[in-house]
This record gives C-alpha cells, structure tokens and sequence, in this order.
C-alpha cells in the first residue's frame, strides 16, 4: 500500500501539473488535493505507527475514530469491557505503558463488583514499598551449573514464521533493554532471535527444528552447537501447546524458503511435519531421561518443559519418573486451554485442554504431594495483560509468568485477528515483505520494554499496597473472589492445597487418589 501510494502522488501531481497547463483550474484542485498528499507522504515516511506507514491516509481513520470511540461506545458500540478475547479496556492499558503515557482511570471502575466473579486484593493500612528491580526469581534446581535469574514476566514462545522477522528483532530488543527473557517458539532459534542480544529460552518442540537430523530426529550435534550459546539461557522442552494440545501440524513446501530451510534444519520442496508427539522418547521415565540430555548438551543451563494439563495421571507419572531417576526439570510452564495461537482447529481452540487456573494449581498441588516443589519452579501464560493477572497467578502458586499476545499488543496489534491469514495490517504477524516494513524495530524495542517495566512498576505497587515485602510473600488467601452474589471466598478456600508428601503417604486426598494410583513411572498410559 505503502509503493501504490507513491506511485499513485506522482501520477497525481504529472496529472494536475498537465491539467493547470491546459486549464487553470487544475491548479486550484491540485491546492485542494495538496494536504492530502501532505498527509500521505508523513504517514509513508513516519516509523512510529505501523498502521498509518503500511496504508498512508486511509490509517488515519482508525485514530480518528479512536478519538471520538468513547462517545460512540457509550451509546452504540461496545463498552470498555466488551472485546474478544481482549477488551478494549485491556488493550488500551497495553497501548498505554508501552508508549508511558496516561494509564490511570477516571470516573471509577466500569466492572460490576457485585457480580458473580469479580475478583479483588485486600490492601493493608500499614502499606509498604516494594522495589521493581527485585521482582526476580531464580530458576536452576540442584542438577543445574547454570541457573538463570529471571524476572516475574517474560515473552512467551512465538515462532518466526508466525511472527515476522521485525516482530522477533523488536521482541528480542526490548527483552534486551528491560532485561526479561524471550522464547524462541517451536520454530527454531534464528538469526533475529540473536541479533539483538536478549535473553533467550530456546524452546525445542516435536519437529527438532534447528536441532534435527535430515529424518527430522533430535540431533545432539546440532543442538550442542546452539544450546551453548551464551545468549541462550535456558532450554525448554514443548510438550504440548494451550491452544491445541495433542494437535500436530504442518509446514507446507510451497512455504519452505531458503531462509526457513536453513533455520529449522528441513529440506526444500517437501512438507515438513510437527508431529503431536515427540519421538526423542515415549514414557515419563525416558522423558526425564531427555531432559538429562538436554541439560548436559546446553552445558548445564535449566531445562524444562511446556505443556498444558489434559489427562492428570500423566502429570503424576512424570512425578513419579522424577521420583524413580532422581531426574528433575529446572522449570514447567503451565499453558492454558485459553492460550492463543497464529491458527488452530475451533474445536481446540475452545473445548480440549485444562483452563490456566486449574491446570496451574493441579501441578502445584501434585509437587508439593510429591514432595518437589522446592525443586522445580512453575511458569504460567493464558491471557496476561495486567499487575493483577500477575500478583493473583503467583498467589496461587507459580513463580513466574509468560505472556505472548500482550506483548504482540505492546508491538501495535490491534488485534485484528488475521493472524491466520499473512495479512496482518501491523506487520507483526505476517511474512508479506510491504507489511512487515511497516514495523520499524527501533521504535517497537523502546515499546516491548516500556511495557514490561510499567508493569512491574504496578506489581511492586500493588504487593506495597498489601502490605507486602515480596512476591514469596502472596498466598492464596490474598486474592478474593465473589462465588456467588452473598458468598465471597478466598482462592485457599475456593481450591484444595495439598501438604508436602501428601501424595505419597496415605490416606490419599480424594480428588487424587484415582489418579495417583494410576499413575506409573513406565509409562504414560
């Protein structure tokens, strides 16, 4: 849009300039058409907004309504908190920290507070001060030479190719200049990934990718040559995804470009699979086996794995293959049956896979049972936009969270929602050459970081406002949520917690026996 554009002023001015030859009045309407042109020109040329850059004077009608939305919401559109799957509301305050402008509310809250799931946090008369810079946590359990301090929230996996090559560079250097930690996404550790300099969770998924053999197996060559890396700072071992757990998938040929055939380690012409499964290993004890390898491969650096939570009893037969090998991942990442992805089957998307919250409480309570929680940390994503969403997920046991598509938000999504469709009008997520320049990396880095550490500004204020030291401090009991319009419970109460080897000595809790007893080492069935 950007080239037609110019091409379309230049056939205009030739044409007006003829026209104010042969007949004076095209003069006076090459004046009228003149602060258009103006118009277009300082949108093409600016870097700060990807949608007036990519489609000069025609992007200007989304700020101009932006503008007067308020008004047009109030009486006919939707309201601040309507908006699939984030509100506007949500959006806004992404928007917001990432420029550092304006993002506090007027007029009071627009949430029912009466309504069945409103949740809130008691604050303390006696507030304290909480200072962002120590909203960090270690990862790196007693097998690991190489432990990672992390901060509370970092970029959770997005593959280049679903995202564009500008989209990863801005990603990598705003991790960079806020000192947080970016996932590579099942597609390979790439070039754009590394340019920047920022911290890097390589994740490893079922097809190998920049770790494979040409059969598409897990190379231990190729992925010592990455994993030891000094920018790679842990390993991540993909299970499976919140969005379409236990769903393969594949990569076209006709998408295969040199570039692509040479980062994920796949030949040209051929399709190329990610299977639902991996074949590095097949029972939990072989997994913690894998994770042995990987560990040793990267030179000692955490390894852990992401999967979200279908059937309990594999979750359990993993803590028993931990028990039986002595084996132990530095780290899981809990995905949420609600976390987003660039495409996946409806039926997915909405009906297969454990909900964030009980998912992350379900292996929270299965290491502790076993007697391992203070070996492993746990990492959440599902929908994290706000310092509430982070202060209530680690009052509810985790360490740690991932967010993806609020970062994609910080980047210039408008959430549009083609992802799917290679023509995204932000260029974030999208390979099309005109849209992706669109997305200028120097301005969209200083936005990735301005956002993560507006946020942790709100976390230390909120952990202040409860009268709180830090985040080891938050327990369930400090979030409270409205079950019913007269019936408010804390999450200690709304949720079983399980005591430390709970799980391991009898009487077994009910809600577990089952699956407990089910549960081997030997195998996931």
């Amino acid at each position: 849009m950007r080239t037609l554009f110019f091409i379309f002023a230049a056939v205009l001015v030739l044409v007006e300039v003829a026209l104010g030859v042969l007949w004076p009045i095209g003069l006076w309407s090459l004046i009228l058409v003149a602060p258009i042109l103006a118009i277009g020109f300082n949108d093409a040329l600016q870097t700060r907004q990807a949608i007036r850059r990519n489609f000069p004077v025609l992007g200007n009608f989304r700020y101009v309504f932006e503008m007067i939305r308020p008004e047009i919401n109030q009486y006919f559109v939707e309201s601040n908190s309507d908006g699939k799957p984030f509100s506007r509301e949500q959006r806004s305050l992404v928007y917001q920290r990432a420029k550092h402008q304006l993002d506090t509310l007027p007029f009071g809250t627009q949430l029912d507070v009466y309504r069945t799931g409103y949740e809130w946090l008691n604050h303390s008369i006696l507030a304290s001060h909480v200072s962002p810079d120590n909203l960090r946590f270690k990862i790196g359990g007693p097998d690991c030479r190489a432990p990672y301090s992390s901060s509370i929230l970092n970029i959770s996996a997005m593959s280049f190719g679903a995202l564009s090559k500008n989209a990863v560079l801005a990603l990598n250097g705003g991790a960079k200049d806020g000192g947080f930690a970016h996932n590579t996404g099942e597609g390979g550790l790439t070039p754009y990934h590394l340019q920047n300099g920022g911290d890097i969770i390589w994740q490893v998924g079922t097809g190998y990718f920049s770790a494979r053999t040409p059969d598409g197996r897990f190379s231990e060559t190729e992925f010592h040559k990455r994993a030891t890396l000094p920018q790679v700072k842990m390993i991540e071992l993909k299970i499976s995804q919140g969005a379409k757990p236990g769903h393969g998938g594949i990569l076209p040929a006709a998408k295969i470009t040199k570039e692509i055939s040479e980062i994920r380690g796949v030949p040209m012409g051929q399709d190329v699979l990610s299977p639902p499964s991996h074949s590095a290993f097949s029972t939990p004890i072989e997994m913690m086996q894998f994770i042995k390898t990987l560990r040793e491969g990267s030179g000692g650096k955490p390894v852990g794995f992401k999967f979200c939570v279908g059937k309990r009893r594999e979750f359990l037969a993993i803590c028993k293959a931990i028990e039986k090998t002595g084996i132990a991942p530095d780290y899981i990442d809990v995905d949420g049956g609600e976390g987003g992805t660039g495409a996946a089957p409806l039926e997915f998307s909405n009906n297969v896979g454990t909900p964030e919250i009980e998912g992350m409480i379900f292996v929270h309570n299965a290491l502790v049972g076993f007697g391992l929680r203070d070996r492993v940390k746990i990492l959440t994503s599902g929908k994290v936009t706000t310092a509430f969403d982070i202060v209530k997920r680690i009052a509810l046991g985790v360490d740690g969270i991932y967010a993806a598509r609020a970062f994609m938000l910080s980047l210039g999504c408008i959430q549009a929602l083609r992802c799917n469709s290679n023509h995204c009008p932000t260029g974030v997520a999208t390979q099309d050459k005109a849209l992706v320049s669109g997305l200028v990396v120097t301005d969209k880095r200083k936005r990735v970081a301005a956002f993560h550490h507006e946020t942790m500004r709100t976390v230390a204020e909120l952990l202040g406002a409860m009268g709180l030291e830090s985040i080891s401090d938050l327990k369930p009991w400090h979030v409270m949520r409205r079950v019913s319009q007269f019936d408010i419970r804390h999450y200690g109460e709304i949720f079983e917690y399980l005591e430390r080897g709970s799980l391991k000595t009898g009487p077994l809790p009910k809600n577990y026996a089952r699956a407990v007893e089910m549960a081997r080492a030997e195998s996931f069935r």
